[in-house]
């Protein structure tokens, strides 16, 4: 339930109704029906032995930046500011020095939901996750196709969907309005009955000549409270949930925070101050969801994904080398921390080189799932949940990851 609350001339308060999935049957084999779940996932014996419990199923949270470059964040590198909830988010899981992102991130984007280069009718995660009982949500961008298509984000699996479609639209931090996908949201008095809310919603506070909601911190609220409302507990009959928190920063250096501090004294040019205080802000917004799962006690059974979809251009006066965020011209590797206590061990740091397309087969896999049959990547699990020190020749592949 991605559920807003805007103040301005008046308070609104619009809730995304949750669609309830059926109990988890305790059967075994119904389990396995239920989840789809391959051979090479999870393997059942069936004897007069007492069974063992399948593992309740992690939620699983993606946050993609855009144009955040390799040696942006303190963790990676970076040695002018700290960026301190994402370094620690690496220090308890772990941290991927050869992780490859896009030029564009339209380009990301389509690996990312469909476990390859292309945008087409095949599954995305998001289908897949939600097949398998998941809900799943989508806060941000969205550029694979707008409302009229096919590949609308609520065709593609997605239950809600809070953002924009439009990758103009999506530049402008201080935007009137934002596009939503509400089912069963708006009750109707004559049939008695919820109906399903799809369009364009007002921000008030950024109309009529004001503009005062940035639009990341509006995103960074939907994502709190989408992650209250449907935590797997016995309201929401203990169903996980997969949730694309998809940024539009720090991006290419058009765009800028509501100030830029704490970076106002520093002697840098004023595009790298306005980089550096989006960088930071973002760093903020981590800190709060990881508040907000604290709180839930939802800690141990989530696995967060964050990365950036693009690498870090120059343009708009930003110079992506100021942050040291590129090794060299014709490097495309970007952050890619993944955190996930009890099953990725803390404080690792790993070689692997694998891409946006990987990530889809390794949620599928997390949700005990059956994957697509469309996918080029692979999943990554077995590096995750390995220990250190042990042997590291897990993949399908010959990508020999180095510890």
């Amino acid at each position: 339930m991605i559920c807003f609350e805007r103040t301005g001339f008046s308070t609104i308060q619009v809730h995304m109704k949750s669609i309830y999935f059926s109990h988890l049957r305790p059967a075994l084999v119904a389990l396995a029906i239920f989840f789809g779940i391959s051979a090479d996932a999870q393997s059942f014996v069936f004897s007069n032995t007492t069974p063992q419990a399948v593992p309740r199923r992690a939620s699983i949270i993606l946050i993609v930046a855009d144009g955040l470059g390799y040696g942006d964040l303190s963790c990676y590198g970076q040695t002018k500011f700290q960026t301190p909830n994402l370094d620690k988010l690496a220090a308890e899981g772990i941290r991927f020095t050869n992780y490859s992102g896009e030029t564009e991130n339209s380009e990301s984007q389509a690996e990312l939901m469909f476990g390859k280069n292309s945008a087409d009718n095949e599954l995305t995660v998001a289908q897949i996750l939600k097949n398998s009982g998941y809900h799943t949500g989508l806060i941000g961008e969205w550029t694979l196709g707008d409302e009229n298509s096919a590949l609308a984000p609520w065709k593609k699996g997605f239950d809600e969907f809070a953002g924009y479609l439009d990758a103009d639209a999506v530049k402008n931090f201080y935007a009137d309005y934002i596009f939503r996908y509400a089912p069963k949201s708006i009750y109707d008095e004559t049939n008695k009955q919820f109906t399903t809310f799809s369009g364009r919603e007002m921000i008030y506070p950024n109309t009529l000549g004001k503009k005062t909601q940035f639009i990341p911190d509006l995103f960074t609220k939907a994502a709190l409270n989408f992650v209250k409302n449907n935590q797997p507990d016995q309201f929401n009959r203990y169903r996980p949930f997969f949730l694309l928190l998809n940024y539009q920063i720090p991006g290419d250096g058009t765009g800028r925070a509501p100030s830029d501090a704490p970076f106002s004294e520093e002697s840098w040019p004023q595009p790298e101050k306005n980089k550096a205080a989006l960088i930071s802000r973002l760093d903020g917004y981590v800190g709060e969801l990881r508040e907000q799962l604290e709180k839930l006690a939802m800690t141990n059974n989530v696995a967060i994904f964050f990365t950036s979809d693009a690498i870090s251009k120059k343009a708009s006066g930003v110079d992506p080398d100021f942050f040291h965020s590129n090794i060299a011209t014709n490097d495309f590797r970007v952050p890619m921390i993944v955190h996930w206590p009890g099953n990725v061990s803390a404080g690792r740091v790993s070689r692997l080189r694998w891409s946006a397309q990987d990530f889809a087969p390794t949620a599928v896999q997390i949700a005990y799932a059956k994957p697509a049959t469309n996918f080029v990547g692979i999943s990554i699990l077995p590096v995750l949940i390995s220990q250190p020190g042990t042997n590291t020749s897990v993949l399908p592949d010959s990508r020999n990851p180095e510890f």
